[in-house]
């Protein structure tokens, strides 16, 4: 059974509306149901590597969303590829 989280356990996260569109299409046949629950594994899995000891994150320059041209279909196929053989789909 889900336990409920309490509605103040939750905060929001703004990314750049080309991101997540892009994100939709990566997770489409992914067995993720949102780009929240997403991001969520992904943002989790990067918090356990940076708590194990791993190299401190480095900031990184943002490009402005009209910087952020669609993936392909061929990019998308290939994400889909890496993260299956990774265990994650």
């Amino acid at each position: 059974m889900k336990r409920e989280a309490a509605p103040d356990s939750y905060v929001t996260l703004k990314i750049p509306r080309p991101l997540y569109e892009r994100l939709k299409q990566v997770i489409q046949g992914s067995g993720f149901h949102s780009v929240t629950e997403f991001a969520v594994y992904v943002l989790r899995d990067l918090a356990s590597h940076h708590h194990r000891g791993a190299a401190p994150l480095q900031p990184v320059a943002v490009e402005s969303p009209a910087d952020i041209e669609p993936l392909s279909p061929d990019e998308i196929e290939a994400i889909r590829q890496r993260l299956g053989s990774l265990g994650y789909l």
